[in-house]
């Protein structure tokens, strides 16, 4: 599976599920055991590298704004939401975090913002396709700290200037 066929997935499930993650990662589960394992691998490797490319002190501080607050897993949550978003939202929000308030149309703070589940789905499919656990991807492994400068979270007046678009839309 190369990276055009992951996000047309990523994309195809995403609006068959109305924007839901939930109903994404049940679709994605579905749609991955039609595959061969080794395709549902190379599925999980191009996810695990972009949730750890989008390791990122700026993501989070956006991820922050956005979900009024964002600790550890809130932000691997968000990490896979955005992922599920599909290529453009997601390289959008990696190049300009605060684009996010451009790429994202409507937004619930009541299911938008975490696609946990939509990390599993992968491994859930190896394992029905197989009957085993997935194997290690081979995919290095994220920083131990996200990339970039640490930002304070709980400076507002440092968040609003850091991300006026997402800060007028999501607080404002």
């Amino acid at each position: 599976m190369d990276e055009t066929e992951f996000w047309e997935l990523v994309d195809a499930t995403r609006e068959a599920a109305e924007g839901d993650p939930e109903e994404q990662a049940d679709l994605l589960v579905e749609r991955l055991v039609q595959l061969d394992p080794d395709s549902v691998l190379d599925f999980a490797r191009h996810f695990e590298s972009r949730y750890n490319r989008a390791y990122r002190w700026d993501l989070w501080g956006a991820a922050w704004v956005l979900l009024d607050g964002a600790g550890d897993d809130v932000f691997d949550f968000f990490r896979c939401w955005l992922i599920g978003q599909g290529r453009e939202v997601f390289e959008g929000a990696v190049h300009d975090p605060d684009s996010l308030a451009d790429l994202v149309d409507e937004f619930d703070d009541e299911i938008d913002g975490d696609g946990e589940e939509l990390g599993y789905s992968a491994d859930e499919a190896y394992e029905q396709l197989t009957g085993v656990v997935a194997p290690d991807l081979g995919v290095p492994p994220a920083p131990p700290e996200p990339e970039g400068t640490p930002l304070d979270f709980e400076n507002e007046a440092a968040l609003s200037e850091r991300y006026p678009k997402l800060w007028e839309r999501f607080r404002g």
